[in-house]
């Protein structure tokens, strides 16, 4: 029976798919993505604080991943509002470090690296600020075209038939098939986001998803994995070709779409965190050099660990109190490390080199 947009998706199939998904062009391409995210995994070794990583790369995710959702936020806000996340008001910077609060959480709770629809669910709660659920019976959601509206899809009718799927896809994930851990996150992935199990943020749980599967695949140590900037670049081949799976079982052309992600986005993180590696080594000779009296690693460790820094900072990580911590920070902007700048009546102090690795 041919597929219908305007009927619920109840019919879909569970994993793994009837079809041989491993031909030789994704075999092929299955080796490269592989090799380039064992070459991500060990870069994250050359830094001696993996907070540097999780705290600033985690953060752009964030922000990329929740712009595919067009939630828009400049970096620098970002930044600043990092600073003081109870202090946020704006909606959007509010989303995306719930975006990171949600991929942290998932990666500390990743119990025995088993994924599963408990931590789904947290994880969703967090996104939303708010606890959810999966779609009940009754509960229903259409995907619709931004010009003429019309319906594209109908996920699988809420309650049982829900269930059934995610409870295939939670086994599909957790047990051994034989297949290669990429390929099977390209087809949860797709599974995930033709199920819809939530009301909202289904498109940002299934990034986070991702980046969960991999850490419990072994294929990362840390969750410093940035698909989310791939998949920007590429929003309209992304949407087109999940829907070819759906209405011709294209699924060659989608598993190879993934593993070209993943494999520039592994290649392109390892590459900024060995910028950030010689950016703190160059950091720590520059202090030594320059400031010899207040050089700490603790110190120069702390102004990597986000692009923004502030007095209280150094106190809170027991590195100087208040009237020292200023003359730290002063110093540090007085050797062109840091550029301070006024935010109410307290100094905030940028990080302009880092900052630019991380735009980049």
């Amino acid at each position: 029976m041919p597929f219908n947009p305007e009927i619920a998706y109840n019919d879909l199939p569970l994993l793994p798919p009837s079809s041989d998904v491993e031909t030789k062009a994704v075999l092929k391409k299955c080796l490269s993505a592989t090799r380039a995210l064992a070459e991500l995994k060990g870069a994250g070794d050359f830094l001696p604080d993996k907070n540097i990583l999780v705290n600033a790369i985690l953060l752009q995710e964030a922000k990329l991943s929740s712009e595919i959702e067009n939630i828009v936020t400049t970096q620098d806000d970002l930044f600043k509002a990092a600073l003081d996340e109870e202090e946020v008001t704006d909606p959007g910077i509010i989303k995306v470090l719930r975006y990171r609060a949600a991929l942290r959480y998932g990666f500390e709770n990743l119990a025995d690296n088993t994924l599963s629809l408990n931590l789904v669910r947290n994880v969703s709660s967090i996104l939303c600020g708010n606890e959810v659920d999966f779609r009940k019976q009754g509960e229903q959601i259409a995907i619709r075209s931004k010009q003429t509206k019309a319906i594209r899809y109908i996920p699988p009718s809420g309650g049982k038939s829900v269930m059934e799927k995610l409870q295939n896809l939670e086994q599909f994930l957790n047990q051994p098939n034989g297949l290669d851990p990429l390929i099977k996150m390209a087809l949860a992935h797709y599974q995930f986001e033709t199920i819809l199990p939530f009301m909202i943020e289904n498109g940002r749980v299934g990034r986070i998803l991702n980046v969960l599967y991999l850490l419990s695949a072994g294929l990362l140590k840390i969750p410093v994995f940035y698909l989310s900037r791939y998949i920007v670049r590429t929003k309209n081949d992304y949407h087109n070709l999940l829907r070819n799976v759906t209405e011709s079982e294209d699924w060659e052309s989608w598993i190879l779409y993934i593993l070209h992600g993943v494999e520039e986005t592994a290649l392109w993180t390892a590459e900024r965190i060995m910028e950030i590696k010689k950016l703190f080594e160059e950091t720590i000779s520059l202090c030594k050099n320059k400031a010899p009296d207040i050089y700490s690693k603790e110190l120069v460790e702390l102004v990597f660990r986000q692009p923004y820094c502030k007095i209280s900072f150094l106190n809170e990580f027991g590195i100087a109190k208040r009237q020292s911590a200023s003359k730290y920070l002063r110093r540090l902007e007085g050797i062109g490390i840091l550029e301070g700048e006024k935010r109410g009546r307290e100094m905030i102090y940028k990080h302009p080199a880092l900052i630019k690795i991380l735009a980049e």
